[in-house]
């Protein structure tokens, strides 16, 4: 049973690729190239922790007003590097949760998303979750939608929470953002409200499994409160 000691879930907010590839000269859109390649490495990491649930903010809501260029690689690099994702969430018995909006992505590439959740969805081990087309503000909203077209009363913050993307994923233990920026940028603002926060000034591509580890003995030398 999970207790207020237990790093269950951590959300990174994956800051800085862009920043890290001009650092080495390179194009900045192979910055995102590597950041998602880095996903694949935290995932591996995260395997024998304590942590059962790892989201990453990949594309927020408001990334469309970024250059078409830009917009357009990163809708084609989550096409094409899918699958590799999947494969590995399907040999380590992981399950896939995509928190986000699916307009305006194209339909084909939100259905090749939700596909990817249901070949996972049986899986029994950890969650890995990809806020894709995300924005914390939005997911409240159609949170409070889905409350009144279902006609439920809502009596408490629990029963708000069970309207939310993926309500069966828990608040957030852990909020770490990469880059060095202390800003959320609407990062999961429901999860969030007793987080313990993180800003790490690596940019989010240089990230290794030592990071994660630095993650978890910052959270076990916390003290959490919780109001009390």
């Amino acid at each position: 049973m999970a207790t207020e000691k237990q790093l269950r879930h951590l959300g990174i907010i994956c800051d800085g690729n862009r920043r890290w590839a001009k650092e080495r000269g390179l194009p900045t859109l192979e910055g995102h190239l590597s950041g998602f390649e880095r996903v694949k490495l935290l995932v591996d990491a995260f395997l024998p922790t304590e942590i059962e649930f790892m989201s990453f903010f990949l594309f927020s809501t408001e990334n469309w007003g970024r250059s078409e260029t830009e917009v357009n690689y990163l809708m084609q690099l989550v096409r094409t590097k899918l699958p590799s994702l999947i494969k590995k969430l399907e040999k380590n018995n992981l399950r896939l949760a995509v928190m986000g909006r699916p307009d305006p992505v194209d339909p084909k590439l939100w259905a090749s998303l939700m596909e990817a959740e249901e070949r996972t969805a049986k899986n029994t081990g950890k969650t890995v979750a990809i806020c894709f087309n995300y924005g914390g503000q939005w997911e409240i909203v159609d949170a409070a939608n889905r409350a009144i077209a279902r006609g439920e009363p809502i009596l408490d913050p629990a029963d708000f929470a069970k309207n939310l993307y993926h309500p069966e994923i828990p608040a957030c233990d852990v909020i770490a953002r990469t880059s060095g920026e202390q800003r959320i940028s609407g990062f999961q603002l429901w999860r969030a409200a007793y987080a313990e926060f993180m800003f790490l000034d690596k940019f989010f591509p240089a990230l290794e499994t030592s990071d994660l580890d630095s993650i978890l003995d910052e959270f076990h030398g916390r003290q959490r409160r919780f109001g009390k």
